[in-house]
């Protein structure tokens, strides 16, 4: 009996899934039917705790526990990830802020934010890509910024970070794109989470955002979904904001 479930059968990494934005892409790639791989570096229990609740909801996960920022730990472990066929769906949303002005901004925080945005997509994404060139169908799905889009005061780390994504994401569709392979990203405003809440409150949303709200991360992880389905097979090399209008 054919599965209804739009993704059933893909193998699909989520790094960074321990916080609330990796966490609701995965649940709603869980279900479509996809086998989660999560990944976390510091905060193992949150993913093993995710995991643990796509199983209980009829999904299959499991857990990679690796720092991104680590060239031998994550090739060890993309290569263990490959010993159960191709991902097909790559989700590359881990990354950190680290900010400060640019006069007082210290090396370490440039090349720590950066490492983990832009390097780690590298880690990640190169070794997978062949593997899921020879299935001949894939989903590349990056976790962008308004930042990238419009700035921010104290980010510019961060906003290079993530624009650089933006500019791998664009060339990498072109590359890939005859294989069935779709490239895109997601460039996320200010979203309701831990990090959020303590850099932006109620009013201070209001003023910015033109629908007065912050996102949700299921919000995001709706794009997402879509992105990694069948439906999405014509949409490449995009950066898609959902921003609440926030420019």
């Amino acid at each position: 009996m054919t599965s209804v479930l739009p993704l059933h059968g893909k193998r699909a990494l989520v790094t960074g899934a321990s916080g609330a934005l990796g966490a609701a892409i995965a649940r709603r790639l869980a279900a479509d039917g996809a086998h989660l791989l999560l990944h976390a570096n510091a905060n193992a229990d949150a993913v093993q705790a995710l995991a643990a609740e796509l199983t209980a909801a009829g999904g299959t996960a499991e857990t990679c526990i690796f720092n991104l920022t680590s060239d031998e730990a994550t090739a060890a472990a993309v290569a263990q990830m490959l010993t159960g066929g191709a991902v097909q769906i790559i989700v590359n949303n881990a990354g950190i802020h680290d900010d400060a002005v640019f006069p007082g901004m210290r090396a370490e925080q440039w090349h720590r934010v950066i490492d983990v945005s832009l390097h780690g997509f590298f880690r990640v994404t190169q070794p997978l890509i062949l593997p899921m060139l020879r299935t001949r169908w894939g989903r590349v799905i990056n976790i962008s910024s308004v930042a990238a889009l419009s700035g921010n005061r104290g980010q510019v780390n961060y906003s290079a970070a993530k624009g650089a994504l933006n500019s791998a994401t664009k060339s990498l569709s072109q590359e890939v794109a005859s294989r069935g392979v779709t490239v895109n990203a997601i460039a996320p405003g200010i979203i309701a989470s831990p990090m959020a809440d303590g850099s932006f409150d109620k009013e201070m949303i209001e003023r910015m955002v033109p629908a007065k709200r912050a996102g949700t991360p299921e919000e995001v992880a709706a794009l997402a979904g879509f992105l990694a389905s069948a439906s999405a097979g014509y949409i490449t090399g995009q950066v898609i904001s959902v921003n609440g209008g926030l420019y």
